[in-house]
This record gives C-alpha cells, structure tokens and sequence, in this order.
C-alpha cells in the first residue's frame, strides 16, 4: 500500500506539476477568455439573472430546467473539495494558493462555459429517450476523426473511474468521519444511511436528481456562507490583514510560522490550482454532462447559466472557506483538510464546528449524486444503454465501502483522475475554440441580454445549427 501511495504521489505530482496541467488549464483559460472578449465578466450579470430568476426556457428541448442543471452541477461541485480541498491547498501551498484559486476560478469561467456550449451542441439521446452530451460525446463530434474519437473514450474511462474517487469513497468517507467525531455515530451507520438515500434518488434519474438538488442545493450554500459570514463579522479586524497575506504571500512563499512548516511560490500555485480545479471542476468537463440535459434553445444560453456555477463554487463559497482559515489563524494550527477548517469555525465561533459537520454532511451527499449522473452518462457512452442499471448498483455500494475505509490512497487516487479527465478535454477545448467564439458571438449580436427565445433545437448538435 506504501509502495501504491507513494506511486500514486509522484504521478500526481508530475500531472499537477509545472510541466503538464498547470500551463495547460491556465492557458486554456487565457486563450478561451481572449477568445470570448472576457466573456465571463461582461455576461455574468445577465447569466445569474437567467440562471436564477428566469430558470428555464419553456417548450426546449431537454429532461430538466436550466436551474436544476445548474444546481445538479453545483451538487458535483460544491462538496468536500470546499471545505477540506481549501484547506489542503492552504495547508501544503500557504494562504498564497488562495489567491491561485481565484485565479484559477476566474479564467475557469470561460473554460467551464466553454465546456457547457459544446455539451449542449453536440448532445444526443439514448436508447431509451434520455439526454446525453458532455465530452464524451462533444469530442467525437467535434473532431470527427480517429484522434477525437480516442480523446471521447478516454475521457468516459476516466471518468467513470474518477467517479468512484472524487465523486464517491472520498464524499463519504468525509462525512462518517465528520459524523463519527461530531456525533459519536458509527461510520457504517453513516455509511449505510448515505448509500439507502443515494439508491433511491438514482432510481429515477437525473429527472429525480434534479427536483432533489434544485430544492437542497441553494439551501446548504446559504447556510454554509451565513456561517462563514458569522466568523468573519467577530473577527472583522482580521480581514485586511488576511487579504494582505494572501496577495503577499500567492508571489513570495510563505515562511515557517506556527504548526505551518512555511511554502514557496511554485507549491502556492500548484496547490492553488490543483485544489481549485479539484472544487470547481472547469476544464475537467463533468459539468458539461449536467448542462447537455438542460431544457434549452441555444448553446450559449446554458453555457453562460454553467459559467455561474464557478462563480458560485470558487468566488463566494471558497472564499469563504479561506478567509475563516487565515483570519482565525487556524492555517498555522498544524491541521489539514476538515479538520483544518473546523478549527477554524471553532475558533472564530464558539461550536462553528458543527456547522463545518452539517456542510459536510450535505455538500458530500450533493457530490455522490451528481457524479453518480456523470458516471453513468460516461458508462452509457462506453458500453450502452444496458451498463446504467449495473453502474447504479456499484456506485451505491462503494459509497458504503468509502464510509468504512482509511482512504490517504484514494485522495492521490483522486488527483490522478482528475488530472487525466481533464487532459483530453481540455485539448479538444483548444481545438474547439474557434467554434466556440464564433457561434457565441453570433447568438450574442442578436440577443446580448439572453431575453430572446431563438426556436432553434438543440438535441441534433450540428445538423440544428447548420439549418439556421
């Protein structure tokens, strides 16, 4: 198992490292903001206000609302990687790696709408009537040849293992330790409890999956940011000083001080960028998957209602998470991941902790049925129709098997798929990027407060587009 952790560690370092991922999600970004005019700053007004005021657009093609797309991608996203990734990053690249999240959250914007217009564009159905699209189907159609062939397969292998990492062992395992240590409740109850509820909901599908995460989704963001804002209210003088720490520190290193051993710039970015991605997932291309089953009547219109979700994940619930970890000065406690950031709720709030469990408990359980959609998206791609059901019954069961189970492998685990999910998609992004730039600018000519309605289908990719 050593042997296993430690090669698991080097190939995460390596995949995450200055040489491969980092460059490449961040340039990603860069190029597709240039692309799209800085699109994400300039549309987000009237993206938050199509994806939470107007919700849906009524008669379109696809299985939910605009909303319940959003919200199921903000269920994936917003889980443990906001509480206990913040943390990590903090802990391994200093408050500095903070600020490389912003980063990473700002040019992932247009990465992630980028992600969101190719779901919609290039989705299809399956056998039995049901929506499909994301990058394992994006990238065959996209580039129709061999090589974009082979990028949308291995994308589906990732991350349909992927899925039983990040989206699952991890997500419950957080929250039988978290209910274990808050409560006294054994693990496998925990784990039992989270794998009945999750089997019920996946029994109807993402329909059911989107009426359970639309209705508790917006709920545990709130309550997780009035906390935080309770926090930083006590310890408000802190607040400048911790803003100075983190922009000082994200181009400096941060020295040795307290329980923290001290970092330099290049561990702050690595760290920074690895947890960002980690919590919002742009450039992986999972919240593609969500976004393609959205009732919609143009890809620009559900890309710009995605853009908002790592808005909502890395801009406001992250940051949250951070400042209560540097303004409290839990970063120097010696503690890492939850732990960490209960600290540091505890110490800004008397019992805060408890709110760290209850967010816990609730962000994890969002996460294990928005990746289970995913993966089982990603099986149909693979084996068809008939691998749904299999999928379904496996990943409730592993949930069970993560909630009893010392998971240091299944983290390292987790980062390598991550890495490798991401890599054929953000290649087919780059290639993709003119497309892109040029249908979006075209839609937003016409219709550059997202009022309109535009009757166009998007359930046949391109043959819909080309008929315009």
């Amino acid at each position: 198992m050593d042997t296993l952790e430690t090669w698991l560690a080097a190939a995460s370092e390596f995949i995450w490292g200055p040489a491969l991922l980092i460059p490449l999600l961040l340039g990603t970004g860069i190029y597709l903001t240039a692309r799209l005019g800085g699109l994400q700053l300039r549309k987000l007004g009237p993206a938050m206000r199509l994806a939470l005021l107007r919700r849906k657009d009524a008669t379109a093609d696809g299985d939910i609302s605009h909303y319940q797309a959003l919200t199921t991608a903000l269920a994936a996203t917003v889980g443990v990687g906001n509480i206990a990734g913040v943390a990590t990053a903090i802990y391994m690249g200093g408050p500095g790696a903070l600020f490389w999240m912003w980063v990473t959250g700002l040019l992932g914007m247009a990465t992630k709408y980028s992600e969101a217009f190719l779901g919609v564009r290039f989705r299809t159905k399956d056998a039995k009537g049901a929506i499909s699209g994301g990058p394992q189907y994006y990238l065959a159609k996209a580039i129709p040849n061999a090589f974009g062939t082979t990028l949308s397969i291995l994308f589906a292998v990732f991350a349909v293992i992927a899925s039983f990492g990040i989206g699952n062992m991890t997500q419950s395992n957080a929250v039988s330790a978290s209910m274990d240590s808050s409560f006294g409740v054994p693990t496998w109850l925990s784990g039992l409890v989270m794998a009945v509820l999750v089997g019920v909901v996946l029994i109807g599908g993402i329909k059911s999956i989107g009426r359970v995460t639309a209705g508790f989704v917006p709920l545990m963001i709130v309550l997780y940011v009035v906390g935080a804002l309770i926090v930083l209210a006590l310890n408000v003088e802190a607040i400048p000083g911790a803003f100075a720490t983190i922009f000082t520190d994200a181009f400096t290193g941060t020295a040795a001080t307290g329980g923290f051993v001290g970092a330099g710039v290049a561990a702050a970015i690595q760290f920074g960028v690895a947890r960002g991605i980690f919590s919002n997932e742009s450039g992986l291309g999972s919240a593609a998957i969500a976004a393609a089953a959205a009732q919609t009547r143009h890809p620009v219109r559900q890309g710009l209602v995605s853009m908002t979700q790592t808005f909502i994940d890395t801009l406001i619930v992250v940051t949250m998470t951070g400042l209560v970890i540097v303004t409290t000065g839990a970063w120097t406690s010696g503690e890492d991941g939850a732990v960490m950031t209960a600290t540091a709720f505890d110490t800004g709030l008397p019992g805060g902790h408890y709110i760290v469990t209850v967010s816990v408990m609730f962000f994890a359980f969002s996460t294990l049925l928005g990746w289970a959609y995913y993966g089982e998206r990603c099986m149909e791609r693979l084996v068809g129709i008939k691998g749904v059901v299999p999928y379904r019954v496996v990943f409730t069961a592993v949930i069970f098997v993560g909630s009893t189970t010392e998971l240091s492998v299944v983290w390292a685990f987790s980062d390598v798929m991550n890495g490798l999910m991401a890599l054929p998609n953000l290649i087919g992004l780059i290639i993709c990027g003119g497309l892109i730039a040029r249908e979006t600018r075209a839609y937003l000519r016409r219709d550059p407060s997202l009022r309109d309605e535009p009757e166009v289908s998007t359930l046949d990719g391109v043959d819909a587009l080309e008929r315009r």
